[in-house]
C-alpha cells in the first residue's frame, strides 16, 4: 500500500499522462553543441596543463597574474594542452555525466530537450558549466522529480571515482592551502577523503592533485545546482515535491544566502540576482504530488547537496596581491 502523498496533493487531481515517442534529435543543431564542447575541451586543458605545472613545482594552484597567460600559451604551442588532459577529462566527464544524466531522462519520459550546451572560459576552472534546454512541456512532477534528480545524482556518482583517485595522488606541502592570490574551500566530502588518506595533515598542508581538483569543482557545480531556487536542479526537486510551495521556499533560501554573504560576499550579488530572476518555475500540467518512491531519493539529494555545499568557496588572500 501506498503511503501518504509527499506535499500536499488535495488541489491536484491525478491526470492520465499520455507518451508520445519523440523523433531523433541528434541532428538538431549538432555543430553547435560539438563545437562549444571541443572549445570547452581546449579551456580546460590548457588550465589543467598550467594546474599540473604547479602542481609538479608546488607553486599554488592559481594565481591571476601568472596562470591567466596558460590559455595564450596552449594556443602558442598546442602541444601544452596534453599536460592539461587529466584535469580536462575528468571534469568534462563529470560535467558530461550531469548534464547527460538529465537528458536521459528527459528521453526515458518522452520530453523533447536539447543536447548539452558547454560554455567555455578562460577562468580558474576553464568553464562557466553547461546546460540543456527543455523543448517541450513537462507532463507531470513525477517527470519533473525524475529529470531534476538525474543531473547531480548521476554527476555525483562520476566525481566519487574522481576524488578518490585523485586525492590518492595528491600530496602533503606543507602552508600551501595559505600562498597564492586564492584560497579554495573545501567541502565536508573531499575533507572525509583527506581525513582518511592523510591522517594528522592539516588541511592547508594538503595540495590537491588536478584530478582531484576537477572533482572539486564538480562538487561545486552539484551544490550549486541543487539549491532550491526558480530553475535550477534543486528548484525542479522542491516544486515537484511542494508544488507552489516552492516559491516560499525559493523566497527563504535566497534570504539565507543573503546572511551568508556576510560570511562570502559573492553570494549577496547571487542572492540579489535571483531574487529578481530565479523564484518563479514553469507551471507543470497534470500536477499530483509525488508518493513514498521518490522519498528516499530526494533525501539523498539533502544529503548530496550538504557534502558538496562549499559556504566560502573561493577567497582572495589580500596578502599575496591586490584584486581591483
Amino acid at each position: 500500500m501506498e503511503s501518504e502523498p509527499f506535499g500536499d496533493s488535495s488541489s491536484f487531481p491525478e491526470v492520465p499522462v499520455y507518451r508520445t515517442r519523440l523523433a531523433p534529435t541528434w541532428h538538431y543543431r549538432w555543430w553547435l553543441h560539438l563545437a562549444l564542447f571541443l572549445l570547452t575541451f581546449l579551456t580546460t586543458s590548457a588550465l589543467g596543463a598550467r594546474l599540473a605545472f604547479n602542481f609538479a613545482h608546488n607553486l599554488p594552484a592559481f594565481d591571476l597574474d601568472r596562470d591567466l597567460s596558460a590559455f595564450l600559451d596552449a594556443f602558442r604551442d598546442p602541444s601544452l594542452l596534453y599536460a592539461g588532459l587529466p584535469y580536462s577529462v575528468t571534469l568534462l566527464l563529470v560535467l558530461s555525466a550531469h548534464e547527460f544524466g538529465h537528458w536521459f531522462a528527459c528521453r526515458f519520459h518522452s520530453i523533447d530537450a536539447s543536447l548539452p550546451f558547454f560554455l567555455p572560459a578562460p577562468t580558474f576552472i576553464g568553464t562557466f558549466g553547461a546546460f540543456i534546454r527543455f523543448r517541450s512541456a513537462v507532463k507531470s512532477r513525477y517527470e519533473l522529480f525524475d529529470v531534476g534528480v538525474a543531473g547531480p545524482l548521476t554527476g555525483f556518482l562520476f566525481a566519487l571515482p574522481a576524488l578518490g583517485i585523485g586525492l590518492a595522488l595528491s600530496k602533503a606541502v606543507p602552508g600551501i592551502g595559505t600562498e597564492g592570490e586564492f584560497q579554495f574551500g573545501t567541502p565536508l566530502l573531499i575533507r572525509a577523503f583527506e581525513w582518511w588518506l592523510f591522517p594528522g595533515v592539516a588541511p592547508a598542508d594538503i595540495y590537491l592533485h588536478p584530478v582531484a581538483r576537477a572533482g572539486w569543482v564538480g562538487l561545486f557545480a552539484t551544490a550549486l545546482n541543487l539549491l532550491p531556487i526558480g530553475q535550477l536542479d534543486g528548484g525542479h526537486i522542491v516544486y515537484a515535491c511542494f508544488g507552489e510551495r516552492h516559491k516560499l521556499v525559493s523566497t527563504v533560501t535566497i534570504a539565507l544566502l543573503f546572511l551568508l554573504g556576510f560570511v562570502y560576499w559573492p553570494w549577496w550579488a547571487w542572492s540579489i540576482v535571483l531574487f529578481f530572476l530565479g523564484r518563479r518555475h514553469f507551471y507543470v500540467f497534470g500536477e499530483s504530488a509525488l508518493k513514498s518512491r521518490r522519498r528516499l531519493v530526494f533525501y539523498l539529494t539533502l544529503v548530496i547537496f550538504v557534502l558538496s555545499f562549499i559556504a566560502a568557496p573561493i577567497q582572495y588572500n589580500s596578502e599575496q596581491g591586490w584584486l581591483p
